[in-house]
């Protein structure tokens, strides 16, 4: 932990380290302010955050094999998963909050874990180019709809090796590293600002093209999943946000943010369930790959005007979420 001083405890003629190289704390024996949270991770929210998460997996793996939604399960499972291990470390810090093991998984597994769950809302992006040409014109868009895909992936890439990277860092110096706090917040400022980006040019694309889609009302399904994609991302913007401010004084026991529990719960761990589980409802299998999709479509085709048909002709583009 940076800029502060070494603290101990002695105890029945031995000495207890709450900081430097040589931490050997245990909750017996040391107060919890002592430790680099300054409390003990909630043990009910941890073990609920990872019974919600395992039943996500669980509709995610039925829905991604009935759909073979691959790609986009994939993105989902990884995310849950690597959420599961931050909050299973988070019970590990509950047991001791002074235990390195737990303290190095959480803050990077916890971390980087969101970052999977955005890569499924930007996959998104290229199978609803190819599957609903009929809704919204690409010629609208500011920039190739296609480009959404890579852009935005290839920006999750970074942010991720960003936080990962810093993550680490701190997490093998029990966050005394500066550098590491800095990599950090990097990755974190940089994931808001593509979260951000991405959000303002749906809008803007979905405004833009707005003549085409009121033509006639989209399918119920494709509202629904829309909604929740949409949501999804809002959360994990909100997330972001909180993370960049929890971490802008590093990992400082001056630090209201970081060592207050509330705002983590709120605002880390509700945010981020709450988006894993609008990834559920926003699965793109009964929306894209249902039988019924196919009417939907025949009876929009037979609803345009003579204008609208000539406009359906010239789009290869995208149902935009915000």
């Amino acid at each position: 932990m940076s800029d502060q001083e070494d603290i101990s405890f002695h105890v029945d003629g031995s000495v207890y380290y709450a900081t430097g190289d040589f931490v050997n704390c245990t909750i017996a024996v040391c107060p919890v302010w002592a430790s680099v949270y300054g409390y003990r991770p909630s043990l009910p929210f941890s073990s609920l955050l990872i019974a919600l998460y395992a039943l996500c997996m669980a509709a995610q793996v039925g829905m991604g094999v009935f759909y073979k939604t691959w790609s986009f399960m994939a993105a989902v499972l990884l995310g849950c998963i690597i959420e599961i291990l931050g909050y299973a470390a988070r019970i590990m810090m509950y047991i001791n909050p002074w235990g390195p093991h737990g303290f190095i998984m959480q803050i990077v597994l916890i971390t980087i874990g969101p970052i999977f769950f955005a890569a499924a809302v930007y996959v998104m992006i290229y199978r609803i180019v190819e599957q609903s040409v009929m809704y919204i014109s690409p010629s609208s868009s500011r920039i190739p709809p296609l480009l959404f895909y890579w852009i935005f992936i290839t920006c999750d890439i970074i942010s991720l090796i960003l936080q990962a990277v810093g993550g680490a860092m701190s997490s093998t110096s029990n966050g005394a590293s500066h550098a590491g706090v800095g990599i950090a917040l990097a990755g974190l400022a940089f994931q808001v600002a593509t979260l951000a980006s991405f959000c303002v040019l749906a809008i803007d694309y979905a405004w833009r093209s707005r003549r085409i889609w009121t033509a006639t009302p989209l399918p119920r399904r494709l509202l629904i999943f829309v909604f929740f994609l949409s949501a999804a991302a809002i959360f994990i913007l909100i997330r972001c946000c909180y993370r960049v401010y929890e971490l802008s004084e590093g990992y400082s026991r001056h630090s209201d943010a970081l060592r207050s529990q509330p705002p983590f719960i709120a605002l880390e761990g509700v945010m981020i369930i709450a988006a894993a589980w609008c990834l559920v409802a926003a699965h793109p299998g009964p929306v894209f790959y249902s039988s019924d999709m196919g009417q939907d479509k025949r009876s929009l085709e037979e609803k345009l005007t003579p204008d609208d048909s000539k406009n359906k002709e010239e789009q290869t583009g995208v149902v935009v979420v915000a």
